[in-house]
C-alpha cells in the first residue's frame, strides 16, 4: 500500500470510509479535503454494472457541463475549404488544413485539448491514429467529433464551454472531470448533476442489472469520497 504524507492523513480523517454520501455533502467534503498548493481538478469515478468487451456494453458519449472545467480548451480542427473558414470563423486554436500541420502531429505534436474533424478529411486523419489514439484525441462520430462543416461552429463553442467526452475502460470504470476545487459547491453540484443525466441516458439495451454501483468523488491527490448511488442517480441540476 501507497505510503502517504501528514495532509492526505488528516483530510482522510474527514471522511467516513464506510459511508455513501449525499452528492451535496461529497461536494462540500471534496472542497474541503484538498490539500494541494494548486488548483486541484474535481474527479468523478464511477464503478458500472457493463462487460465492456461486449460492442453492445459500451458505454461513450458527452456531456456539456454547465459551469465547464475551469480550463482553457484548446480545439484542433482538422477540414478543408468551406469548413476551415467556418473553423477559423468560430475560433478554433488550430486549423490542420494542411500537409505541413499533419506532418507535424505525426511526429507527435499534440499541444491541444480536443480534436474535431469534418468527415471528408478522416482518410488523412486516420493516418494520425497512432498519435492521436493513445492520448484520447481521436476524432470519432460516436463522440460527436467527426461532424459536417456547418456543425463546427457549435462544437468549437461547445468544447471550450465544458463539452467532455466520457467511456468505460477495460475494468468497466469511467474517469470524468466536473471542474476544479475552486468552483462553488452549487457549480460542481450542477456539473456532476449534468454528468450523472449523461451516464444513465447513455445506459445500453444489453446491460443487465445495476447499471452504476459504485461512484467515488476525488481532488488530484484527494482522498476519494464515496456517494450513495441511489441519491446520486437522482440528483436535479437546479437545486
Amino acid at each position: 500500500m501507497a505510503k502517504h504524507g501528514k495532509k492526505y492523513l488528516a483530510a482522510a480523517e474527514k471522511i467516513d470510509r464506510n459511508r455513501g454520501y449525499e452528492p451535496g455533502e461529497a461536494v462540500a467534503l471534496v472542497k474541503q479535503t484538498s490539500f494541494t498548493s494548486f488548483d486541484a481538478t474535481v474527479e468523478v469515478h464511477i464503478r458500472l454494472g457493463v462487460d465492456p468487451r461486449h460492442a453492445d456494453q459500451q458505454v461513450r458519449d458527452v456531456v456539456v457541463l454547465p459551469h465547464g472545467l475551469g480550463k482553457t480548451v484548446r480545439v484542433l480542427v482538422f477540414a478543408q475549404g468551406e469548413g476551415a473558414a467556418l473553423a477559423r470563423e468560430a475560433g478554433a486554436d488550430v486549423v490542420a488544413d494542411d500537409d505541413e500541420t499533419l506532418a507535424k502531429i505525426q511526429a507527435g505534436w499534440t499541444e491541444f485539448d480536443v480534436s474535431v474533424a469534418t468527415p471528408d478529411v478522416m482518410g488523412k486523419v486516420g493516418r494520425l491514429g497512432r498519435v492521436l489514439g493513445p492520448r484520447g484525441l481521436m476524432p470519432n462520430p460516436k463522440a460527436g467529433t467527426v461532424v459536417q462543416p456547418q456543425d463546427l461552429p457549435r462544437v468549437i463553442r461547445e468544447s471550450k464551454a465544458g463539452r467532455v467526452e466520457f467511456r468505460v475502460d477495460k475494468t468497466s470504470n469511467l474517469h470524468v472531470p466536473i471542474g476544479k476545487v475552486s468552483f462553488g459547491e452549487k457549480q460542481l453540484y450542477e456539473n456532476l448533476a449534468a454528468l450523472m443525466e449523461a451516464i444513465k441516458k447513455s445506459r445500453p439495451a444489453a446491460a443487465k442489472g445495476t447499471y452504476i454501483k459504485r461512484i467515488t468523488l476525488t481532488s488530484t491527490m484527494g482522498p476519494g469520497i464515496k456517494l450513495d448511488p441511489a441519491q446520486a442517480q437522482s440528483m436535479e441540476a437546479h437545486e
